[in-house]
């Protein structure tokens, strides 16, 4: 199968998916991005990328029970398919291979 490039922003949004397993939902992730990045984005690039990676293949969801706390509405609950996780492996050697050739001076950078 022909490799799929992701976006910096999807790449961040996948993995965080892999993190929640199985509790991803758009504000959910919303905060997790902010919590592990520090990056504050908007929920409609949330769903945006969501939209994008379920097209990809690399994500599906399905719609959760309803729940007393959201007054009785669904959550739209997203998981990480098997592509999506062999995506995320690929990107993660990639970048690993790059590491490895970058000269140590370089490595040891400080802004």
């Amino acid at each position: 199968m022909k490799r799929v490039y992701l976006g910096e922003f999807e790449e961040i949004v996948l993995l965080i998916v892999a993190v929640l397993e199985g509790a991803a939902y758009g504000v959910n992730i919303m905060h997790e991005i902010l919590d592990q990045t520090g990056r504050s984005v908007r929920l409609n690039q949330v769903h945006a990328s969501l939209q994008r990676l379920e097209e990809k293949g690399m994500i599906v969801s399905k719609m959760s029970d309803p729940t007393p706390e959201r007054g009785g509405r669904r959550k739209r609950i997203f998981s990480i398919t098997a592509y999506g996780s062999t995506t995320l492996r690929d990107i993660q050697q990639v970048r690993a291979t790059l590491w490895s050739v970058v000269p140590s001076n370089l490595k040891s950078f400080t802004a």
